[in-house]
């Protein structure tokens, strides 16, 4: 272990891991709830809407929960056919209405067997799985599996299985399950450990990782994204994916090597 590296690491992940980080990132979305469905649901668009701007994704996420009464589970439960008319013209960059109807039919027929997202990616691994993935697996996989699932859809939702770094569903992974007292991460999640977790690999996050010689692997993908999260277990092997935090910081600020 590199002791002026965990340092700053150290240094960075509680610079960036406060309440007032929230306000600019799309966090802030699933942030408006309190209630846990809610918090499942709103997180879950910000964080497959999370490309682009900040303050874009923001506006859309927003968008797309007005078109919710601002009550996402009970909307998601109760909506009518004639409810669905106004997400029609709905588009953030790829993702258009025929993903968001799909969505929405998704976490329809998912709340109405299950009473939390979580089950949708712990139903699919062994307590003792080192990572995630074979829940993002499951996940993606169920995610797909109702009739007339639109194969474009495909796109927004990512899979190990297909090498992808899958850096929306780890973000929001982290969001549900990450636990402390710092009031950004929810923690709302009990079955899926901290330490299963796997860093979201962002242009940000990749960029000083590399810098900072915690990464080597050239290719953006699933395998990278392993290769970083364990680099950054020497560090923290309860909480690694805290460094998401100090990592993505950095790259905001511009960070170089003094």
């Amino acid at each position: 272990m590199n002791n002026h590296l965990f340092d700053l690491l150290e240094k960075k992940f509680n610079q960036f891991n406060r309440v007032d980080f929230i306000e600019d990132d799309p966090i802030q979305i699933p942030h408006r709830f309190t209630k846990k469905q809610d918090i499942e649901i709103a997180g879950f668009f910000a964080a497959i809407l999370a490309w682009g701007q900040r303050k874009t994704i923001i506006n859309k996420c927003s968008e797309l929960l007005h078109f919710m009464d601002d009550d996402p589970h009970q909307f998601i439960l109760h909506h009518s056919e004639n409810d669905l008319k106004v997400f029609e013209n709905f588009k953030h960059r790829t993702f258009n209405s025929t993903d968001a109807l799909y969505f929405i039919h998704f976490l329809n027929w998912f709340y109405s067997k299950y009473h939390s997202l979580e089950e949708g990616f712990v139903t699919g691994m062994d307590k003792n799985d080192d990572t995630i993935e074979n829940g993002i697996i499951h996940f993606q996989s169920l995610f797909f599996s109702l009739e007339f699932a639109p194969q474009r859809t495909r796109k927004h939702i990512a899979t190990p299985a297909r090498k992808s770094a899958c850096k929306r569903l780890n973000m929001y992974l982290r969001w549900m399950v990450r636990k402390d007292d710092k009031g950004v991460d929810f923690g709302i999640w009990n079955a899926i450990k901290p330490h299963q977790l796997v860093c979201p690999l962002d242009v940000h996050v990749e960029r000083v990782a590399k810098k900072i010689n915690l990464l080597k692997r050239k290719p953006t993908d699933w395998r990278a994204a392993i290769e970083l999260t364990n680099a950054l277990k020497l560090y923290d092997p309860i909480d690694p994916v805290k460094y998401d935090f100090a990592l993505f910081g950095m790259g905001v600020e511009g960070f170089v090597i003094e």
